[in-house]
């Protein structure tokens, strides 16, 4: 897997940590996001910086080199039979996270997370092309 789709909970975790493995990953991969994750990531701005490991000039370089090595999509690219199949899975799960799993299936690749109750409810209804940020550190 060299593409996939990242939701707004792996991309606050990369922007807290800051660790440099994410400037290998995000060099080496492709990742893509919905332009929702925008919202996600304004409306907890202020913890991630307060939560941030890195002091405040690193912390903006490196959420610089987050930010332009991930591609943004914007919503009126999903087709609608796309979002209403996207709906379909996850309606009993979150509303909000709609537009990652619309994008993993008109991407057709996979959605990292790491939103626990996502993965299980995606995965209990048969959608398999969704894996734990974590499990993929792991096998990198």
């Amino acid at each position: 897997m060299r593409d996939a789709v990242v939701d707004a909970n792996v991309l606050m975790s990369m922007l807290i940590s800051g660790k440099a493995i994410y400037k290998t990953l995000l060099s080496d991969y492709t990742f893509f996001s919905s332009d929702f994750a925008f919202i996600e990531i304004e409306k907890y701005q202020r913890i991630i910086k307060q939560k941030s490991r890195l002091e405040a000039d690193s912390f903006q370089q490196f959420s610089y080199f987050v930010f332009t090595h991930v591609h943004f999509m914007p919503g009126y690219l999903i087709d609608n039979d796309i979002n209403n199949k996207a709906f379909q899975l996850v309606h009993d799960i979150d509303v909000k996270d709609i537009s990652y799993v619309a994008l993993a299936l008109q991407l057709d690749i996979p959605l990292l997370t790491r939103d626990v109750p996502l993965y299980a409810g995606l995965r209990k209804k048969g959608f398999r092309k969704v894996e734990m940020f974590d499990v993929f550190l792991r096998n990198v």
